[in-house]
């Protein structure tokens, strides 16, 4: 923590804060109370939120959890004793000090409470409200309702997108149920409930206010549509992807955040070893981009980070000499020094058509976003075969699915296999919160399950998720690539081209030295980055 607060403005120095941590640990042991590193211990988030941010500001603490009736908090100073009891009176209850430094506590609470009491203030009264069977449960427009609605509504949907930014959210999730709307958030890959339910009365303003920011008609509620705006916030302009969808309950919205800036920022640094890939597949895609023609293929998943690779792939090899031209729906992110061609089906411009009219831009190497129709894949692979380096994307489980998929598409198998340099196969698996993370030793019934042995690995440490104000509680912080990678070795190519069963062509490149998903997460696993439940979750046990 200390190396995050020396790039922030007012933070303390490194000699400063060692002297701060000696003296809290003397205080700690002169009254004989527990000293507390609030950079390494879990809080409980639904007590963070019943005690009012203004209490903890005044009276300089954080509440850690609470045992029977004993709320135990963190305190920079245990020696102000009318402090500590007037603490007790407002809390209703007895209290166990720990002993932490100033500025912790300082920066946990901005960590811990900033945002989400921003969201919590704007959702206060638009909470589930019960109504009884004698109330009338009709919905009732008046003048009233839409002058004192109106401000609250737009500061409420607001502060759902901003702190959807501030928590890394890539899409906001808006689900209409029978009595209540819930609001969720997509981090690292996975849901997480924003704030508590909302009153299903305030649905129709809630999704209306989105319609309006996205200029879809607010009339039609009875097909899906597809709408877009842009927001300014904190001085960066960030563009949102809206599909709005009727549902049993009403109209469900998911709003994409496209954070175009942040994402270029990263992705002028964007290498392929930062993407999580293992030093061996590593240095065997490094080996294939540069290659003067073929194709490469990566393959997986909706949300697999599969375009994020081959970005990273187009950053390495791209040089002033080389012509290089993407066709993608949509482009999500620009690259400098790259043209990038939108796919614009209304107007005409499919994947294919797109492709052969950058054949006739002479381009060095190509980029097609995803090949959907056998049309695009015969494009493709004829453009491999003549002279240009193909990237490119399939959805497909693993490399061995992707021959047949290809192969089902009608794409001649000759061609196919000599246009094919790799095939690239990934999944995203969240990383542990380097904050908080810890270890623990596993059940060898849950080792069984895994396919990990359970001899070997009884005393192993396996790394584990606790949650701290920096990854807001859950564990994680960020993700990383696992892959396989299958190289089209002569043995290889003649198994396709005798239609051997995919079976046989997985065992081939398991000799030949191939690693599959399911070790390369394994690794991840043994490296102390991810949790055994979070592989299990995107790998299949071998």
């Amino acid at each position: 923590m200390s190396s995050q607060m020396k790039g922030t403005p007012g933070a303390i120095s490194e000699q400063e804060r060692q002297r701060e941590e000696e003296q809290a640990q003397r205080f700690a042991e002169r009254y004989r109370l527990p000293f507390i590193d609030l950079n390494t211990v879990s809080f409980d988030p639904k007590l963070l939120r019943t005690i009012p941010v203004e209490m903890m500001y005044k009276y300089n603490f954080i509440p850690l959890k609470k045992v029977g009736g004993v709320v135990h908090v963190a305190m920079s100073d245990p020696t102000d004793l009318p402090r500590i009891d007037e603490l007790e009176l407002l809390l209703g209850g007895s209290i166990q000090v720990y002993v932490g430094t100033n500025s912790a506590i300082q920066e946990t609470l901005k960590k811990s409470e900033s945002s989400q009491r921003v969201l919590d203030e704007a959702s206060e009264g638009f909470k589930l409200q019960v109504i009884t069977e004698e109330e009338n449960g009709e919905e009732s427009l008046s003048i009233d309702r839409l002058t004192t609605d109106s401000s609250s509504m737009i500061k409420l949907v607001d502060s759902i997108i901003f702190t959807a930014i501030q928590r890394r959210a890539s899409d906001i999730h808006i689900e209409t149920r029978d009595r209540e709307v819930m609001v969720k958030y997509r981090i690292d890959g996975v849901l997480y409930q924003a704030m508590e339910p909302i009153d299903k009365k305030f649905h129709a303003a809630i999704i209306s206010r989105i319609k309006v920011m996205s200029e879809l008609d607010i009339a039609e509620r009875r097909v899906p549509q597809d709408g877009r705006f842009r927001l300014k916030i904190k001085g960066k302009t960030i563009d949102f992807r809206v599909s709005i969808m009727p549902s049993v309950h009403g109209e469900d919205a998911v709003v994409r955040i496209l954070d175009k800036e942040a994402i270029n920022e990263a992705f002028a640094e964007l290498r392929l070893d930062l993407l999580g890939f293992s030093g061996p597949d590593l240095k065997l895609l490094r080996k294939y981009i540069s290659e003067p023609y073929g194709m490469v293929l990566v393959t997986g998943p909706t949300g697999s980070g599969k375009t994020t690779t081959l970005y990273a792939a187009l950053s390495e090899i791209k040089s002033v000499e080389d012509k290089i031209i993407t066709i993608e729906d949509p482009v999500e992110y620009q690259l400098i020094g790259i043209t990038q061609v939108p796919v614009n089906e209304k107007k005409g411009l499919t994947f294919a058509r797109g492709l052969r009219s950058i054949l006739r831009h002479d381009p060095d190497k190509i980029m097609v976003g995803e090949i959907r129709d056998p049309e695009t894949a015969q494009i493709a692979v004829q453009s491999a075969l003549t002279g240009h380096l193909v990237f490119t994307t399939v959805h497909a489980n693993n490399v061995i699915d992707v021959l047949g998929r290809l192969l089902n598409m009608g794409v001649e198998p000759f061609n196919f296999v000599s246009a094919l340099i790799c095939i690239v196969a990934q999944r995203l698996v969240r990383l542990l919160c380097p904050f908080c993370k810890t270890t623990t030793v596993v059940a060898e019934d849950v080792l069984v399950e895994s396919g990990i042995d359970p001899v070997k690995y009884a005393e192993f440490r396996f790394p584990q998720a606790r949650g701290c104000p920096e990854c807001q509680g859950t564990g994680f912080k960020g993700r990383s690539a696992i892959s396989e990678i299958l190289p089209l070795s002569d043995r290889i190519r003649g198994m396709i081209l005798d239609r051997r069963p995919a079976s046989e062509i997985k065992l081939a490149a398991r000799e030949e030295g191939m690693s599959s998903l399911r070790e390369s997460a394994v690794q991840k696993v043994r490296d102390g980055l991810t949790t055994l439940r979070e592989i299990n979750k995107v790998t299949f046990v071998e």
